[in-house]
């Protein structure tokens, strides 16, 4: 057995269970999850994917791409890629694990013609993720801040929270080092069914661009989805 940090602030974890579901058993499991110290009894490893293959099958809108010679999921600009997944076993909670790459100029929380931002992942039609990014560079006379890693609109410096912040941008600053940020991340969600769907989504603003695709985009390099059972 062992413990699991919480993923999700409690106020998102109550809006989830509150509008999704009901009855005492899940008011229980909702005090063990605000407690943030249950334990795993069996965490299952259930879909996973680099996309090396090719098999798209579980995904609506996926598009296949290469980024940095590796196979990815994209590329979006204001679209909605979704994984359907369904003969889940019995379980408490789902763990989304995903590694996310954000190409060229996002302006993170910025209210202009460039901005907010936005990325957002749902679940079964309920939004568990609200954030911005920001891939411009930071000084002290500018810095266009993200809200990552907390939820839209807290403020936190340009890639804050990224795995590499070093590679080169996809389009509009291909070959130039620090225009595409990666971030791997992880949401438990409270979840029961047999089926669950995904949704990873963006509403990002760039209306100066000639080419908002190329100005901005993003793309997913994995998915991994475990069922979690809890004690």
């Amino acid at each position: 057995m062992k413990n699991f940090s919480c993923f999700l602030d409690r106020s998102q974890l109550g809006w989830f269970f509150f509008n999704k579901c009901h009855g005492l058993l899940l008011l229980g499991l909702l005090s063990a999850f605000y407690a943030c110290s249950p334990e795993i009894n069996e965490d299952v490893r259930f879909y996973t994917s680099d996309f090396g293959s090719g098999n798209l099958e579980n995904f609506t809108n996926a598009k296949l791409g290469t980024f940095n010679e590796k196979s990815v999921v994209g590329f979006y600009h204001n679209d909605t890629v979704t994984l359907s997944l369904s003969g889940l076993p019995a379980h408490d909670a789902l763990k989304i694990s995903f590694e996310l790459y954000v190409h060229d100029s996002w302006d993170g929380n910025v209210m202009d013609v460039g901005g907010p931002d936005l990325w957002m992942l749902d679940v079964d039609g309920v939004e568990i993720m609200r954030t911005t990014f920001s891939n411009s560079p930071c000084t002290s006379s500018y810095c266009l801040q993200q809200s990552f890693p907390g939820t839209y609109p807290s403020f936190n410096n340009p890639k804050t929270g990224a795995t590499s912040g070093t590679l080169p941008g996809r389009c509009q600053y291909q070959n130039v080092a620090g225009w595409t940020s990666v971030y791997h991340l992880t949401q438990l969600v409270p979840h029961r069914g047999n089926a669950v769907e995904i949704r990873f989504r963006d509403q990002i603003k760039q209306t100066n661009a000639r080419n908002a695709l190329c100005d901005e985009s993003w793309s997913l390099g994995s998915v991994s989805v475990s069922t979690v059972t809890i004690r």
